[in-house]
């Protein structure tokens, strides 16, 4: 089968590679679409945490159909596989794709919804009226956290890089966009989930009412700053982080129940997969950079 390989000089490569195995408890999925995440761009130039040996096959999620013609989502192994005509997967963390939908939504789904849902919903107290504010509000996250927070009976404020994407975030259903730039001085916000770190992650910390929370899921602008308890204290604030790779080893339970609720909502019709760009696995170089370079809308999702 062919498969995209990230190699030992970070080159991505199509080449042909072997079947994949699957173990007891595992299925092989045709894969059918692939989503691209931040986190493969961060592999892909070596600041990934927890950094995989090379040469590796990126790509955490899936959608695909089962040798017994199951449409399925879900994850694949944890050391990777996705970008491929044929990947492995977990049963455990296999879902069934809903009537109707594309494999490239499917494939756009899991992972940004759940990275906005469960903050939204266990970490940070979204209230029907509570002003939140998405960082990177055009993205596959961006654009599931807004409406996320409307479906939670919040007003959704988005903050983008350029204004050329205020019209993606605000037909979303956000109340409006700002830019970073002008961010200083609006009213404060209950809740702010941020992808951006950095100093937009600083800024955060000052537009929180009290009571309110600012959640960090990632630094695609920077390292996060160091917050000093005292200062929380004394603006009665909260700062919590998220990482789902994480949560799945440890609480892989509540990540399913999670992914229930948000099939039932997708189903029901309150939440959609937004798909900004597909690519051929072919190229899945300009895929990631266009991500990397922060100019997508929407998750961006590779064909196989």
């Amino acid at each position: 089968m062919r498969a995209v390989v990230l190699d030992e000089e970070r080159r991505l490569q199509l080449r042909d590679v072997p079947d994949p195995e699957p173990a007891e408890g595992q299925t092989v999925v045709e894969v059918r679409a692939a989503g691209v995440n931040y986190a493969d761009v961060l592999i892909r130039e070596g600041r990934y945490p927890q950094a995989p040996p090379l040469p590796f096959v990126p790509g955490s999620e899936i959608a695909g159909v089962t040798a017994e013609g199951r449409r399925v989502i879900g994850f694949v192994r944890a050391e990777g596989g996705g970008y491929a005509e044929r990947a492995v997967a977990d049963d455990d963390w296999l879902f069934d794709l809903p009537h109707g939908a594309s494999f490239e939504e499917g494939a756009a789904f899991l992972l940004a919804f759940l990275t906005a849902w469960i903050p939204l919903t266990r970490q940070a107290v979204v209230r029907p009226g509570a002003r939140v504010l998405v960082t990177a509000a055009a993205g596959g996250v961006g654009s599931a956290a807004v409406q996320v927070a409307r479906a939670l009976g919040a007003e959704a404020v988005g903050a983008v890089g350029s204004p050329e994407k205020a019209g993606h975030v605000l037909g979303l259903g956000a109340v409006s966009v700002l830019t970073y730039e002008e961010l200083a001085g609006v009213e404060p916000f209950d809740v702010i989930l941020d992808q951006v770190g950095g100093e937009v992650f600083a800024a955060g910390l000052e537009l929180l009412r009290p009571l309110g929370t600012i959640v960090g899921v990632g630094f695609a602008g920077g390292a996060w700053p160091t917050v000093d308890p005292a200062r929380l204290v004394g603006r009665n604030a909260s700062v919590a982080g998220f990482y789902l790779g994480r949560l799945m080893r440890f609480r892989p339970g509540l990540v399913r129940e999670a992914a229930g609720e948000l099939l039932e909502r997708w189903a029901g019709g309150s939440l959609t997969p937004v798909v900004g760009a597909t690519y051929p696995l072919a190229e899945a170089d300009a895929a990631l950079r266009l991500v990397a370079d922060r100019r997508s809308t929407g998750k961006v999702v590779l064909v196989p």
